[in-house]
């Protein structure tokens, strides 16, 4: 069995986003040559998420709206966390909501996916580097 490991930097101007990285993991899963096995991505920071789901614009604002609706960022002083001095206490909580990583099934060379299926980085405290991890088993 191989394996392979990468890191993926991102660093968002805005304090959120969301950004298809499909691309990224079809790139390091041609590099790692493995034709059948799993690939992990999983975001490294604790404001950060990767999750699969449809790329489809309506449907980031739904999920904007929606996260600001269960963990608003302001007011600040309502997030226990913010007391230690950082602003960041729903970017915890969104990240909660949306997930640390995904595990994708290879087969033939390729992600395995269902119809529409995509990989999104999720961004909810951005403004500096971030990483992501790629990491691929198999044969």
């Amino acid at each position: 069995m191989k394996s392979f490991r990468k890191e993926l930097v991102f660093n968002v101007p805005a304090r959120r986003a969301f950004i298809n990285i499909t691309g990224q993991l079809e790139d390091a899963l041609t590099e790692s040559g493995i034709k059948e096995g799993l690939l992990l991505c999983n975001a490294m920071h604790i404001t950060a998420s990767v999750f699969i789901n449809d790329d489809e614009s309506g449907l980031h604002q739904d999920y904007e709206k929606w996260l600001e609706k269960l963990a608003p960022h302001e007011p600040v002083g309502a997030y226990q966390h913010n007391r230690t001095g950082e602003d960041n206490g729903d970017a915890h909580l969104k990240r909660q909501i949306m997930g640390r990583e995904v595990i994708v099934a290879v087969t033939k060379g390729r992600l395995d996916f269902g119809p529409w299926e995509q990989v999104f980085y999720g961004e909810f405290d951005g403004r500096r580097p971030k990483r992501v991890l790629v990491k691929i088993i198999g044969e």
